[in-house]
């Protein structure tokens, strides 16, 4: 049995917990054409979201408040928060959304690397 395996997002909203059969994270990869945004708000019982900007722009609204999004900025947003993701009027936005439970996180890399 390998060790790793490999998914391809094919545009829209592509998940991997299937793909990649992910066993700590959900993680998805999204694009939002210009003027269209994701359909609801929505808050998570346990998980945190951290989006990852990769190309475009728009706003996050998160409880209330307006966030401007450009390529390459990194959002954290706690499971409470009332969140929705718009892409700009005038472009595309694509991005990664890493779900994990909040106050998870037991070791950081240089702690839970094993260097050969």
């Amino acid at each position: 049995m390998k060790n790793y395996e490999i998914g391809h997002s094919n545009g829209g909203r592509t998940e991997f917990h299937n793909q990649l059969g992910l066993t700590g994270a959900e993680v998805s990869i999204n694009t939002l054409p210009a003027g269209a945004s994701v359909p609801f708000i929505h808050s998570h019982k346990e998980n945190e979201e951290i989006y990852i900007i990769m190309d475009g722009s728009g706003i996050v609204i998160v409880d209330g408040e307006k966030i401007a999004l450009t390529k390459g900025d990194v959002l954290r947003v706690s499971p409470n928060g009332k969140r929705q993701i718009f892409a700009s009027e005038s472009e595309s936005i694509t991005y990664a959304c890493i779900q994990v439970q909040a106050n998870s996180l037991k070791q950081f890399t240089e702690n839970d690397a094993i260097i050969e």
